[in-house]
């Protein structure tokens, strides 16, 4: 594990799940429209398609990589630049007056609760790619298995606690408006932390 920087891939994780976007604003709307249990059965098909998704790219990805090291460059840049996307996206919602528009979710059942889930995020591309860039650079080449395991485990768990966490957070009605009332605050911050995620992926030396 030594050579495995964890703390910059839970970081990058923990900053991708915790930001506003389709899947924590799926499990706000429907934790407030539909109740706690409908909540965190969104959450559970999420958390579910982000594993599914950390374990493709941990594989399938990691071994494309090894073959070809210039991959290893080309998603290196495109993760820093995907970051950088979502500061800049970040910063201009900050600066956007009113509140986001949360629709109600149109399941009817927790199975199909955690149907949409799941299919909300498995259909991200923006998933694939997050993944992809993180274990680029995370984790150098020749990792061993039960290497990569632990680091999978431990995004699946911290993932987990954090969409749960919305789905319980969001259950309450104080919660939610106290949220949508400082969205833009909590906006500007993750702009601020996702453009610093960014430029330590650009500056990063490993090996």
């Amino acid at each position: 594990m030594e050579n495995v920087n964890l703390a910059l891939i839970l970081g990058a994780g923990l900053l991708a799940a915790c930001s506003p976007g389709p899947a924590t604003l799926t499990i706000a709307g429907t934790a407030m429209q539909r109740g706690r249990a409908a909540g965190l059965a969104v959450a559970a098909g999420i958390s579910s398609g982000s594993l599914i998704w950390s374990v493709s790219a941990a594989f399938g990805l990691g071994a494309v990589m090894l073959a070809n090291a210039w991959i290893f460059e080309v998603v290196r840049y495109f993760g820093a630049g995907y970051l950088m996307y979502l500061a800049l996206r970040s910063a201009r919602s900050a600066l956007r007056t009113g509140t986001p528009e949360l629709r109600a979710s149109s399941a009817t059942s927790l199975r199909a609760a955690f149907a949409k889930g799941l299919a909300l995020h498995l259909t991200n591309p923006k998933a694939v790619l997050f993944f992809g860039s993180v274990y680029a650079i995370g984790i150098p080449p020749g990792t061993e298995p039960s290497v990569l395991l632990v680091v999978i485990g431990a995004i699946a768990v911290q993932s987990t606690l954090v969409f749960h966490g919305y789905a319980l957070l969001f259950s309450s009605a104080a919660a939610s408006r106290l949220y949508l009332r400082l969205r833009r605050g909590f906006e500007a911050v993750f702009a601020a932390a996702f453009g610093a995620a960014s430029w330590q992926i650009l500056v990063a030396r490993l090996g």
